[in-house]
């Protein structure tokens, strides 16, 4: 990529889709166009990159998306990106496209992408965290995270009473594959029994144990919260351990992709926008290769290797009040 003045910038999301994509993407054209340079969007993330599917972006382009959950861009994943054949290719037409800089906004498996863009061909790219997993080292939110915790939190309510006019016990699987954001939240704020993460595992046996306390002091339906982990519907596996520790028969809700939908909150809008518009002054200023996210309230750069090759900690302190509420 050429070190002269950006004049053209483009704007793309990948990987799974997060609510409150779309507010970034707004706040990236938008704040594009007020400072003079033109923007163009890349569809279906680093696959439209391969095959060009690039198109200009105007402050109209943006309107009326900030209330909108998904990716107006769309999003996916792109295997072939791991080859450096494919990564020259798609380099070249961002230099076809007049493209000088780029806001990738997506998850580690997009940074990673960024990040050999950035050093096998000097492509300007700032990263924004748009994933619901909450587990990007170096911002305290990812845009989507708080959309996610309250979709499953409503339904979690919703279930509780269900499991209450029917004295049953419920495990309620969220997403989370490597990370047990969604589910402590969700447990500590939906009142759970026990919750299972991949970060601080607990075992059936001591599940059982937390239900037997509720029941002591006439507690006669119960609520289990799990991270997906490595294996969606693991919570059949669990139901299954905890009948034959117990014989207490559990029913199983999977919500799944229902966390990824639905119009994010103004927690997630606010934090997009912010993260959006700072996108752009950053790379003006020359920074690249960073990720931008949100610190104690400030917007702070992390480095993209870091945010993928560190690991963030859930706090020590919530999971400690997810077992003390629940005894």
């Amino acid at each position: 990529m050429s070190e002269s003045k950006i004049k053209t910038l483009a704007v793309m999301t990948s990987g799974g889709d997060s609510p409150g994509m779309n507010a970034a993407i707004r706040a990236v054209v938008r704040q594009s166009l007020s400072v003079g340079l033109q923007v163009k969007g890349i569809f279906n993330g680093y696959r439209g990159m391969i095959q060009s599917e690039f198109c200009e972006l105007q402050a109209g382009s943006v309107a009326n998306i900030i209330q909108r959950g998904g990716t107006i861009l769309k999003a996916g994943r792109c295997p072939e990106f791991l080859k450096p054949e494919i990564r020259a290719q798609a380099a070249d037409n961002l230099r076809s496209a007049q493209i000088d800089a780029l806001v990738c906004i997506g998850g580690d498996g997009s940074f990673r992408g960024a990040q050999l863009l950035a050093e096998e061909h000097g492509v300007k790219v700032v990263g924004l965290p748009g994933t619901i997993d909450n587990d990007l080292f170096g911002t305290d939110y990812t845009i989507g995270y708080d959309t996610a915790v309250n979709t499953a939190l409503d339904a979690i309510d919703r279930i509780r009473d269900t499991a209450a006019s029917h004295d049953r016990l419920f495990i309620v699987e969220v997403m989370g594959r490597e990370s047990g954001f969604i589910a402590v939240d969700v447990g500590v704020a939906g009142g759970a029994e026990a919750v299972f993460i991949p970060e601080s595992p607990i075992t059936p046996d001591q599940a059982v144990e937390q239900i037997k306390k509720g029941m002591a002091r006439g507690k006669m339906s119960s609520i289990l919260v799990a991270a997906e982990g490595q294996k969606p519907g693991r919570a059949y596996d669990l139901a299954e351990a905890i009948r034959k520790r117990s014989g207490f028969e559990a029913k199983v809700c999977i919500l799944g992709h229902i966390q990824r939908g639905g119009s994010p909150t103004a927690r997630d809008r606010i934090l997009a926008s912010r993260l959006g518009a700072a996108a752009v002054d950053f790379l003006l200023k020359g920074q690249s290769s960073v990720m931008l996210g949100l610190q104690w309230q400030d917007v702070v750069a992390t480095s993209l290797v870091d945010t993928y090759s560190q690991r963030k900690p859930i706090p020590q302190d919530l999971i400690a009040l997810s077992h003390i509420l629940a005894s």
